[in-house]
């Protein structure tokens, strides 16, 4: 064992575990913290390895416990102010400043994509007839992949059995093809119960035993993903009766469709997705600045502050274009319309953020760079169509023109 420490030119000493000692250096030890450049001296240390006594060679004195740790809290302090007025730079945190430019780089992506979508939108909108529907029915295909890519997640199906894969795969062609048969029936009702009952049928000719839970989710994919989009189709492509009153439409271009192009459809298809994008953007920035009081669980991000900005926007949005476009004639149909879409677009929202939170994911997917899924752009929308067409057509006289 060792018995014996050389510690710089000391003097053999007793030492013991019970014992702390220290060297008390031959020049004069900074009393204070204010000192700017303590000189440190240089020790050496020796173990001897002689029997089973522990002993060691202290400078001058052997110090008590407290004695010592007040010296070296001295020494610490001094060190501390020395460093601090060689102006150490301080180190950056490499983690949050990739984070950093990890946001800022997603909040780009997210302007550039979002303001190429909504040109891209705007012209598909505008063309209206099977551009509108097409590029309607490319959309729907995504987004019911993505909803049963949610159902088949981990945190649904755990509780459920979810649908084969098969079931899922022809439940999305059959939601891409539902749009198409709208614009072409003219109606919805054909095609959805069509939809239903071959897939109900293809659930029940499984090999294994089917679930309720497998028809339930995929009659609610149906439903939430292919029946609901249709109402857009509805309301821009079946409301053709011209917008007499729309200042535009008299000076529209004849190579573009002229005065005829604009419809009822189309001014309250332009106006219903300007409303929502106007409530959206509301939402989002009074959230942000005046947001204190949680709206639900089901999305935290969400308050109360928040969404009375974005109804106000909506509201406003609605009675500005109103004005602008000549429709609705009624300034009181303008705001109702508003409130509507507003309602409309937030519990869209709201639907797909509780599947989201059942299927513990942040997005439905990853085809839109610094947006997510098909399904986090759309969710506003879905039940908006329906809506929107609804109150055009059941409390609007002729069509509000």
């Amino acid at each position: 064992m060792a018995s014996y420490v050389e510690f710089g030119k000391c003097k053999m000493v007793r030492f013991s575990p019970t014992s702390v000692c220290t060297c008390r250096p031959s020049y004069p030890f900074p009393k204070a913290a204010a000192l700017k450049r303590p000189v440190y001296p240089k020790f050496s240390l020796k173990l001897v390895f002689d029997g089973p006594k522990y002993a060691l060679r202290a400078s001058r004195a052997i110090f008590a416990r407290r004695q010592r740790l007040r010296l070296i809290a001295v020494a610490a302090r001094a060190e501390g102010d020395l460093l601090g007025a060689a102006g150490t730079p301080e180190e950056v945190n490499p983690a949050s400043d990739s984070l950093a430019r990890e946001k800022s780089s997603q909040l780009t992506k997210r302007v550039v994509f979002g303001l190429a979508i909504g040109f891209s939108a705007g012209g598909v909108v505008l063309a209206g007839g099977w551009v509108f529907t097409l590029a309607l029915a490319a959309a729907v295909f995504v987004g019911a992949r993505e909803y049963f890519e949610l159902v088949r997640s981990r945190g649904i199906a755990a509780g459920m059995t979810p649908p084969p894969r098969y079931v899922s795969r022809v439940c999305s062609v059959i939601c891409a093809l539902m749009p198409i048969l709208t614009l072409y029936l003219g109606q919805i009702d054909v095609s959805v119960t069509f939809a239903a009952f071959v897939v109900a049928t293809t659930l029940l000719l499984q090999r294994r035993i089917p679930r309720f839970s497998q028809l339930t989710s995929a009659m609610f994919g149906l439903f939430y993903c292919g029946y609901l989009p249709c109402f857009w189709v509805k309301l821009r492509c079946s409301l053709a009766v011209p917008a007499l009153h729309t200042r535009i439409a008299q000076a529209w271009p004849v190579l573009l469709g002229g005065q005829t192009q604009w419809t009822v459809g189309l001014v309250a298809s332009l106006i219903s997705i300007s409303s929502i994008i106007a409530a959206d953007t509301y939402a989002f920035f009074g959230g942000k600045v005046f947001g204190r009081t949680p709206l639900t669980d089901i999305s935290p991000k969400k308050t109360w502050e928040g969404a009375l900005a974005g109804i106000g926007g909506c509201i406003a949005t609605t009675a500005v274009l109103s004005k602008l476009l000549s429709w609705p004639q009624s300034m009181l149909s303008a705001v109702a319309f508003g409130v509507l879409i507003f309602f409309g677009s937030l519990f869209g929202d709201l639907t797909e953020s509780m599947i989201k939170r059942d299927a513990g994911v942040k997005d439905s997917g990853s085809l839109i760079p610094g947006h997510g899924g098909v399904l986090d752009r759309v969710d506003s929308y879905i039940f908006t169509g329906a809506l929107a067409y609804s109150f055009v057509k059941m409390f609007l006289p002729l069509y509000g023109v």
